[in-house]
């Protein structure tokens, strides 16, 4: 009977795994995304991942739209840099017209694009310092994109939708004085980059949360189709600017960051050495470029001038038929990919000839990481999901189809 008093006391504790719900309705997973949870005390034993409902249907909006019309729904896919979305899909229409834009336009894209990506990694760094406790850091990332949205507003008019790309070139040159308020910027980014290192990068707390957390290989990455900074942080040397140049990004001079473990602390160190790395590229592309056109001279894409318009019998029909007909594309089918704030952006293109694309599919790489998420989650602990998240930086927009 004495023997049976003393029994282990875990026999009498319930062991069995909990189940749990974490989002929608968390402050943490970006309002659509759920985590079902399986855990082991704190430990996540299963995670399934559901990207949640954010349907506008990007896909069926575009296809039902003229080719021009799709611009604003690119804005819309990762929000946080819409230039590369921009970018991304005129140059895939460029190519299935098979037509070249003007060098300064080039320079432009890549120059406006490299902003963008500015915004995007100071949005990722500062919200993912702010979610591990680093108020002050994410103060000094959102000071960052407030001058870098400052610039892109005073180029294309808006902040965040902006809609500045067009095919066959862009809305509207750079401002005159845009040099030098990048002077200003530039000089102020630097200083904001340096105080977020000394805030973040040897901080005991921000190395214990983030070191050796979210753990990915190189071959999981590649097998789920990672790219971009979550790729590069296992160590694979992968960047479309790099390995299949665009715009003018072979003329200029740039590294591409990698890291060796692909834990979240490494592409928290990617992310910080791509924001120098962006800042070097427009650098040089304000010192290259030359005064020039901004547009394609072609009229089977580019609006005529207001005065031909008024003026012209042929400028009227043109104006008038590219705007109720539409931009009338070859038929054919692209796949055309360019490097986003989070990796490989495609856009897969298909026309029957009309002022309508016949198929639009957009390779959004937030929606492929997504896929691998469970992989990076498993195994470690509850909390961890909080940095593993935030460094895989899912952006709901692309995840719409």
């Amino acid at each position: 009977m004495a023997e049976d008093i003393y029994q282990p006391l875990d026999q009498d504790i319930h062991t069995e795994p909990m189940i749990l719900q974490m989002g929608p309705s968390h402050p943490a997973t970006h309002g659509t995304v759920r985590f079902t949870l399986t855990l082991d005390g704190e430990k996540v034993i299963k995670c399934d991942t559901e990207v949640g409902y954010l349907h506008r249907g990007f896909e069926k909006e575009c296809e039902n739209s003229t080719w021009t019309q799709v611009f604003p729904y690119t804005d819309r896919l990762n929000y946080v840099s819409p230039l590369l979305n921009n970018f991304g899909y005129a140059l895939a229409v460029e190519r299935l017209l098979e037509i070249e834009v003007p060098e300064r336009c080039n320079w432009i894209r890549t120059i406006m694009g490299e902003i963008s990506r500015l915004s995007d990694h100071l949005t990722c760094v500062g919200a993912g310092g702010l979610e591990l406790g680093a108020m002050t850091a994410f103060l000094y990332a959102l000071e960052g994109r407030e001058l870098v949205w400052d610039l892109i507003e005073e180029v294309t008019g808006a902040r965040l939708t902006v809609s500045y790309g067009r095919i066959g070139g862009v809305k509207d040159d750079l401002t005159e004085d845009f040099a030098d308020r990048w002077a200003y910027t530039r000089g102020r980014l630097q200083e904001i980059h340096a105080n977020t290192h000394k805030l973040l990068t040897r901080n005991r707390i921000f190395l214990d949360r983030m070191q050796g957390t979210g753990v990915l290989t190189p071959e999981m990455g590649i097998s789920y189709g990672y790219t971009g900074p979550v790729l590069r942080s296992t160590g694979v040397d992968y960047d479309v600017r790099k390995d299949h140049p665009y715009f003018m990004y072979g003329e200029v001079d740039f590294d591409v960051p990698v890291g060796d473990t692909g834990d979240n602390y490494d592409r928290y160190l990617v992310r910080m050495e791509e924001i120098t790395q962006s800042i070097r590229i427009i650098d040089q592309c304000l010192e290259r470029m030359e005064p020039g056109p901004v547009n394609s001279d072609d009229p089977r894409v580019v609006l005529p001038e207001k005065e031909k318009v008024y003026n012209s019998i042929e400028g009227m029909i043109n104006h008038f038929k590219i705007i109720f007909e539409g931009i009338q594309v070859p038929p054919g089918e692209v796949y055309s990919y360019t490097e986003a704030g989070n990796g490989e952006l495609g856009f897969y293109i298909v026309s029957n000839g009309t002022g309508k694309p016949w198929k639009i599919h957009v390779r959004s790489p937030s929606l492929i990481m997504m896929g691998g998420l469970h992989h990076l989650i498993e195994g470690g602990l509850l909390a961890d999901i909080i940095p593993t998240f935030d460094t895989i930086n899912m952006i709901g927009g692309e995840c719409d189809k």
